[in-house]
């Protein structure tokens, strides 16, 4: 096989709850108590995102999140409508992140939006921007993070 091509599994070889989306990739759920063979981070930097999602949140009084995942075709909509699922919604910020569409999406809820304004979501995107192009997710959302805590308007 070369380097630019891609294998195709039949969708019968696949392990139950396993489909091949969209995009190619393969998703898989998993039952209750099991795990993933490969995750796809590390222990250490799903503590360093929870970590600093933790501690923006507290500085900022703002109760941030953080998507990964496919947003749709309108971005923004597909960032809203995931917000919209966060516990307190209206106090909430989400940074959504696209790695197959590499989109990145900011939305804030109605009680914190003038507070985590356009600005904000611009500095905390350029802050990840440079781990995101070295194919550092976490060190990426992790930097946003910071500084969208440390930009936002205090109540």
């Amino acid at each position: 096989m070369t380097q630019n091509s891609t294998a195709v599994a039949p969708a019968s070889s696949l392990p139950v709850g396993t489909v091949v989306t969209s995009s190619g990739r393969i998703s898989a759920a998993l039952f209750p108590g099991d795990g993933f063979d490969t995750p796809p981070f590390s222990r250490d930097d799903l503590i360093m995102l929870d970590d600093a999602l933790s501690q923006a949140s507290e500085v900022a009084l703002v109760r941030f999140s953080v998507y990964i995942g496919e947003l749709g075709s309108d971005v923004v909509a597909g960032a809203r409508e995931i917000l919209a699922q966060a516990p307190e919604p209206a106090h909430a910020a989400l940074i959504a992140v696209s790695p197959n569409s590499k989109d990145v999406a900011v939305v804030s809820g109605a009680q914190v939006a003038g507070r985590v304004n356009d600005r904000v979501a611009e500095l905390g995107v350029s802050a990840a921007l440079s781990s995101f192009k070295r194919g550092d997710l976490i060190d990426g959302l992790v930097s946003a993070l910071r500084v969208m805590a440390t930009a936002v308007d205090r109540p």
